[in-house]
């Protein structure tokens, strides 16, 4: 009967892998943040590249002018995704190991483990963005290091918007679970349409606009384009970046906290899961 049995394992393995698949079914049912991005990528790459098509069909001449506009936004965009992913990947990290509840058993702050956080995306973003631009010298003969003074404010208020979002999954992550954990690598891209990386902001529906204006990122890129095409530096968008990423730190830093004291009080640091 063994050997019959073994003869004849199409019915039990179909079976099995039905089970399989009704199991991630239920996975994927489930968490909303995981249905959300099966449209999410192929929506935000459509409206990203449709809108620089937009662009280059109203001034064809613009790359010819561009120089190394593309690689700057490339850099600088960078920036921002690294921040926030360096920031909700060493959050994330303690959550694949169940380290979470271990941490604060100890003396160890909440404000003290955000700083902790925000040096190591500092760290992991240098690590990452530096090597890609020594390369585009030899590569393409453009050095974004001959920005100077103004590439450090680029880059720092880029940095603060990546730890403004960062504390903003996390505690999506603490209230929800990892099941959302995909949101460390979806919600910045979020912001890609709008932030203007690649194109100007007049490029964008006049109703969308503000919308654009009402967050750093779009400021930062505006910036980098007057300092590129016309040798000037905006000094007006870059106090608007400061200005709102002064207030996106707070907010975000309370709204983490908001969550954090939650978790702790339903005992969730020490059972976060799917």
């Amino acid at each position: 009967m063994t050997g019959a049995r073994k003869g004849r394992p199409e019915g039990g393995s179909l079976r099995r892998i039905g089970a399989m698949i009704l199991r991630y079914w239920y996975l994927l049912r489930g968490s909303w943040p995981r249905l959300l991005e099966l449209a999410y990528w192929p929506t935000m790459q459509m409206i990203v590249w449709g809108l620089v098509t937009v662009h280059l069909m109203r001034d064809s001449n613009w790359i010819a002018q561009a120089g190394g506009v593309l690689i700057s936004a490339v850099l600088l965009w960078d920036v921002l995704f690294r921040g926030q992913l360096g920031l909700s990947v060493s959050f994330l990290e303690e959550m694949w190991s169940r380290n979470l509840g271990h941490l604060f058993v100890s003396p160890l702050r909440p404000a003290e483990w955000v700083v902790s956080l925000m040096a190591m995306s500092l760290v992991r973003t240098l690590i990452g963005v530096v090597p890609a631009a020594l390369l585009a010298i030899p590569l393409f003969e453009f050095n974004v290091f001959t920005l100077g003074l103004p590439l450090i404010v680029f880059f720092a208020n880029l940095l603060v918007t990546g730890w403004w979002m960062g504390l903003v999954i996390t505690a999506l992550i603490l209230r929800f679970g990892l099941g959302a954990e995909g949101l460390a690598w979806a919600i910045v891209f979020l912001f890609a349409p709008i932030s203007a990386i690649y194109y100007p902001v007049d490029v964008l529906p006049a109703a969308i606009q503000w919308v654009a204006y009402a967050f750093p990122p779009a400021h930062v890129f505006e910036g980098m384009r007057t300092l590129l095409f016309q040798d000037r530096f905006a000094t007006g968008h870059l106090v608007a970046a400061v200005a709102l990423n002064a207030l996106y730190l707070a907010l975000s830093g309370l709204f983490f906290l908001a969550y954090f004291r939650h978790a702790r009080r339903h005992g969730s640091l020490l059972q976060q899961g799917e």
